[in-house]
């Protein structure tokens, strides 16, 4: 047999020991690294465990991973102080620059712990993430498609996209209902997460309903109720942008504040600051509008009004014209019938004196035609003067139906347009309370609220978590004592 060297023999923890030395010699400093978080969670214990990943740049494949750690002491400090400076929170999908401690436990092996962070270079990653979305809609030709729609004017048909439970909600819905001029609106909720990482995903879904119904609304609403500027990071997404740009009707949106402004701010076709600040504009087109209204219809009335007035006169005119133009045609009918007269005694006085040995027969025959023609001429002349007030009268009686005809026709149009609009309210008033929650909760089924958002998983429930059951006609709080197929809950007051 050949002779063997003595083998050298660790057990694992003997083993993971050298290894920590190792690595402690050779990284002896702490060290700034750039990565991206892809998992925060922070435990019980007020420690916070995180996940870094690196990207390859060409293919977004990941090629590095590291698990790091923040202990309570620090991350006290350093999630505000991030927060604070950056306006964004301390999740997962942002980039980072931390000084790491390189770790290495005989139990938990490699990791990194943070020390401190760098929450410029987070403003700056997130601003040139911003800058990218916006450049790539304008190269796309798509960053103002909508902003050049028409808003419709008339704006009472309005799809709100929203948490249910926030107070913007409350504050948008109180000021369209009180709002001076007393107009109506029409309003269906389509709730949303309005934080978080869901954001972009819940409120791409909410515009997707609202598009399967979009011949019902005017407009969409998007508004979230005060809020930490932190969040609002949340809504500088290219593909939530893209859904905004493409909707085929106007998006006012009210979710920041006066000295920020997410990409959903440049690319929506109105931008306010809050919620009630989106209640008024609404109110305020609406009222423009009704001043337009109000203007045709006076503009109606004063020209009916000028119309009439006008007929009166010609009338009044008329009128006053007809003895003159009676006495005229009399002393006409009489001038001529004196000239007639004349001029037939002139020849019956040559016809005598041509004729004086004609019979007396003769002479009667001819004062007969004379008296016959004279009879005539007057009664065609009595004629015609009794005619003229009958023609008057029928020219007046005209005229008055023509006058009554139009104001008929005026009253019936607006009676049919005032009666149109209101079968199409009232088909939209049933529509939206159709589609209203508080009908799926008259039929027996509850919602699941913790710390005021719905559960929609048994895994966003743990113990001790105290949830709030909401039904029909109330509410009941429980703190949840046990998780498992059938969760069992015990009411607060058996605590």
């Amino acid at each position: 047999m050949i002779d063997e060297k003595p083998r050298e023999e660790f057990s694992l923890f003997e083993l993971n020991a050298i290894v920590k030395n190792a690595i402690k010699a050779c990284f002896p400093e702490r060290y700034w690294i750039r990565a991206e978080l892809s998992e925060v969670r922070e435990n019980y214990s007020g420690h916070c465990y995180v996940e870094f990943i690196e990207k390859d740049k060409r293919t977004n494949q990941i090629i590095a991973k590291a698990r790091g750690q923040i202990w309570a002491n620090r991350w006290a400090l350093i999630r505000p102080y991030f927060e604070k400076e950056t306006g964004t929170r301390f999740e997962r999908g942002i980039n980072v620059m931390v000084e790491v401690t390189v770790e290495f436990h005989e139990l938990y092996g490699y990791s990194l712990t943070i020390n401190d962070i760098d929450p410029n270079y987070t403003v700056g990653d997130m601003e040139r993430l911003k800058k990218e979305i916006i450049e790539r809609l304008s190269q796309d030709g798509i960053l103002e498609m909508n902003k050049e729609l028409e808003m419709p004017e008339v704006v009472n048909r309005i799809a709100v996209i929203s948490s249910a439970t926030a107070a913007g909600y409350e504050d948008f819905m109180n000021q369209l209902d009180n709002n001076e001029d007393g107009f109506i609106f029409y309003t269906a909720l389509f709730p949303a997460i309005m934080q978080g990482n869901m954001v972009e995903k819940s409120i791409i879904g909410a515009l997707n309903k609202i598009y399967e119904n979009i011949d019902l609304f005017d407009t969409v609403v998007i508004i979230r109720g005060g809020g930490a500027t932190s969040e609002l990071n949340s809504f500088n997404s290219y593909d939530l942008a893209l859904n905004i740009t493409q909707f085929p009707i106007p998006v006012i949106v009210g979710i920041g504040h006066e000295r920020d402004e997410t990409v959903l701010d440049i690319v929506a076709h109105t931008r306010v600051k809050t919620p009630t600040a989106a209640a008024e504009f609404i109110i305020s087109h609406q009222q423009e509008q009704a001043d337009i209204i109000r203007d045709i219809e006076s503009y109606i009335e004063n020209r009916v009004a000028s119309l009439i007035d006008g007929e009166h006169k010609k009338l009044k005119s008329f009128t006053e014209k007809i003895p003159l133009i009676v006495n005229n045609r009399l002393l006409e009918e009489r001038s001529r019938l004196t000239s007639l007269s004349s001029d037939i005694k002139y020849r019956s006085m040559e016809i005598v004196n041509r004729n004086i040995n004609r019979t007396e027969h003769i002479g009667n025959e001819i004062m007969n035609i004379v008296n016959r023609k004279i009879t005539y001429e007057k009664n065609r002349l009595n004629m015609k003067t009794s005619q003229i007030p009958n023609l008057v009268n029928l020219k007046l009686q005209a005229e008055n139906i023509k006058i009554g005809y139009i104001g008929e026709k005026i009253k019936v149009s607006a009676s049919f347009r005032i009666d149109r609009e209101k079968e199409r309210l009232s088909g939209m008033s049933r529509i939206v309370e159709l589609v209203s929650p508080y009908n799926i909760l008259k039929k027996g089924y509850s919602l699941t609220l913790k710390n005021g958002k719905v559960v929609r998983d048994i895994s966003e429930i743990k113990k001790n978590d105290r949830i709030m059951s909401v039904f029909e006609n109330g509410s009941v709080e429980a703190v949840v004592k046990n998780i498992d197929n059938e969760p069992l809950f015990i009411n607060d007051e058996n605590l």
